[in-house]
């Protein structure tokens, strides 16, 4: 399957959609390139596909500022599966501010955080309690000793 809007900026179609083989180009996966663009592999400002690059990025594999993926790489936001970015969110996230089952950054908070300051089953740096504070409503509750 193949659309390409008419309308085009800087060049760029305003979406473009590119799922499947095409036969008569001889192409075995459709790569939309577009403003928005769907496809198996897919290069836009808003990406979506099985490996998707752009701004914002969703997809298998999802490359760009803001992603979402099942392997997501964010240069400012990574949410997936296995997340990588400034900020990192996921099952296993890798980031300066990390958060995930297994979490990996300068400030970390998961069942198994690793990082600077950490907050996990086994850690709970009041660093990082008060640096998730701000985001994590009750996170200070949690992580306080029972009262004796």
């Amino acid at each position: 399957m193949r659309k390409q809007s008419g309308t085009r900026i800087c060049g760029l179609p305003l979406y473009d959609l590119a799922i499947g083989p095409d036969s008569a180009k001889g192409e075995v996966r459709g790569h939309a390139r577009g403003i928005v663009a769907i496809g198996d592999i897919a290069t836009g400002v808003v990406a979506v596909g099985g490996v998707a690059r752009g701004f914002i990025a969703l997809g298998g594999l999802a490359l760009g500022v803001v992603s979402f993926g099942g392997c997501s790489i964010g240069l400012l936001l990574g949410i997936g599966g296995l997340a990588i970015g400034l900020v990192a969110l996921g099952g296993v996230a890798i980031g300066v501010v990390a958060v995930g089952g297994g979490a990996f950054g300068y400030y970390a908070c998961g069942g198994s955080a690793f990082g600077k300051y950490a907050i996990s089953g086994i850690e709970q740096h009041p660093e990082a309690i008060r640096f998730f504070g701000k985001w994590i409503p009750g996170i200070d509750q949690l992580t306080r000793p029972p009262a004796r």
